[in-house]
């Protein structure tokens, strides 16, 4: 996928391009920590805004990308649809995503256009990282987003800011067309 700038473990010589978390945060990770032995498909990735932009970019186009298929269609389909049913979508604060979305496999996926408390599409899904980071995709839009932030106390705050900002961008550039 040509994501060179994606991994779990840097070299200490990448290290000038890295923003580094606090080490004082519970959840800190360093990867240019040679001894680090453990890597998780749901943390400590570090990556760019591009090459994460690659990636929302493939899932936005049914797993293809630069005319290769990653994934299948049927794969995309399955990874962003909704596998909560009744039992998402809830306005208890346990529930991670929140009202107006379920899960995905891996993914948040909106299932509820005037539920959620920030704008968006149904069926649009997204992911976000305890340090703030988060992407999604709209598929109605045809709108892919990559936001990267290390601010993990004000993230909900962030994300909520940046969507809002995003659509509202949106809502304009058609009410003037």
């Amino acid at each position: 996928m040509q994501m060179r700038d994606t991994a779990f473990k840097l070299a200490r010589e990448q290290a000038d391009r890295l923003v580094f978390l606090n080490p004082a945060w519970p959840l800190y990770i360093d990867p240019t920590d040679p001894a680090r032995k453990f890597s998780s498909g749901g943390g400590g990735l570090v990556s760019t805004v591009m090459d994460y932009a690659r990636f929302a970019q493939m899932l936005l186009n049914g797993g293809q990308l630069d005319g290769v298929s990653i994934l299948g269609p049927k794969t995309v389909e399955f990874l962003s649809a909704d596998h909560l049913g009744p039992l998402g979508n809830r306005d208890d604060p346990a529930y991670v995503p929140g009202r107006g979305y379920g899960q995905g496999f891996g993914f948040y996926v909106r299932v509820d256009q005037g539920h959620a408390y920030f704008p968006g599409s149904v069926g649009e899904f997204y992911k976000g990282g305890a340090a703030g980071t988060v992407f999604w995709i709209d598929p109605l839009e045809d709108l892919i987003a990559v936001f990267m932030v290390n601010e993990p106390a004000k993230r909900e705050y962030s994300r909520f800011k940046i969507k809002s900002l995003i659509y509202q961008a949106i809502e304009n550039q058609e009410m003037f067309e």
